[in-house]
């Protein structure tokens, strides 16, 4: 990552964020959004190319190869969770002649408007947050939402909806208001088609309402004391996904981890702590090994 100081030195060339059915273009842009593939011009429509993969067309070679995981329509939404702000992909930049704000509180959003994808041509490219993009997990790039921060899109041609992670600026097209990864957009039923009209709220930890994996949610006795609640979701199987996530990053943690279930949400916490003090030392360590920021409850 480049440091912001030098940031007025350099002219970085950047993708759109566009979907799979149009070319992507470039702008000069801040240094940490990614820098674009060789495309065609834009004025350029491209023809569909045959995938030899199962998943059907696609366009300008930027479908899911050959070696697509199989079982693409289980991959877990993404999980909210309390995160650190990045210290550069929040800040204002221009690109296309076009100024752009990004927002630190976007608690309300709600918009709809078409949504667009983009594939392997950008795979294992960094994104605006400085990750990669990986085109096979639950992610989505945003012109001003925060970095990063997690929305629900809803298809609304079909009611799918999936729950994905900000992690990356664009698309720069008006009427455009989200790129997904190829996976989100693959379960939401229009990679083929390129785009689709959606409806795109911003979730948190305590809203977040992930795609359920087909458990039905079972009542659960929750014992009294100070918990640090990690994450919320709606659906079991993402909860438990999330939970074994986060026994390989804080091992020391071990069976504390714990999923309890009340007002129809998953909850991944850790605990019972004997006091508040107790639980803030260790939410203090979580914080600084993974930058997630625990929150604390008590029953």
């Amino acid at each position: 990552m480049i440091k912001r100081k030098f940031a007025t030195s350099l002219v970085i060339l950047a993708a759109l964020s566009g979907c799979a059915s149009a070319p992507r273009q470039t702008s000069s842009v801040p240094p940490f959004i990614k820098p674009p593939s060789p495309v065609a011009p834009a004025e350029t429509k491209p023809a569909p190319a045959t995938s030899t993969s199962k998943q059907g067309g696609y366009y300008l070679d930027d479908g899911p190869g050959d070696n697509a995981p199989a079982n693409l329509d289980k991959i877990a939404d993404a999980v909210p969770r309390s995160e650190k702000l990045h210290p550069y992909a929040n800040e204002p930049y221009t690109a296309f002649g076009a100024r752009y704000v990004p927002t630190k509180d976007a608690s309300a959003y709600k918009a709809r408007g078409v949504a667009s994808w983009y594939g392997r041509r950008y795979h294992g490219k960094p994104t605006a947050s400085g990750e990669a993009y990986d085109m096979y997990r639950m992610t989505a790039a945003h012109p001003t939402l925060p970095i990063p921060s997690y929305a629900r899109v809803t298809n609304l041609q079909n009611n799918k909806a999936v729950t994905v992670r900000i992690n990356d600026r664009g698309p720069f097209r008006h009427e455009r208001v989200i790129d997904l990864s190829y996976a989100a957009a693959y379960k939401l039923g229009y990679v083929e088609q390129g785009s689709a009209t959606v409806e795109v709220e911003m979730v948190t930890a305590a809203t977040a309402t992930v795609s359920d994996s087909g458990a039905r949610p079972q009542s659960q006795a929750n014992r009294k004391g100070v918990y640090l609640q990690l994450g919320a979701v709606t659906g079991r199987g993402s909860a438990y996904s999330f939970r074994r996530k986060l026994k390989l990053e804080l091992a020391s943690l071990g069976e504390a981890l714990q999923i309890s279930f009340s007002g129809g949400l998953y909850r991944v916490r850790s605990g019972p702590y004997k006091s508040m003090t107790a639980a803030q030392e260790i939410a203090n360590r979580i914080e600084r090994a993974t930058q997630l920021m625990p929150a604390i409850v008590s029953n």
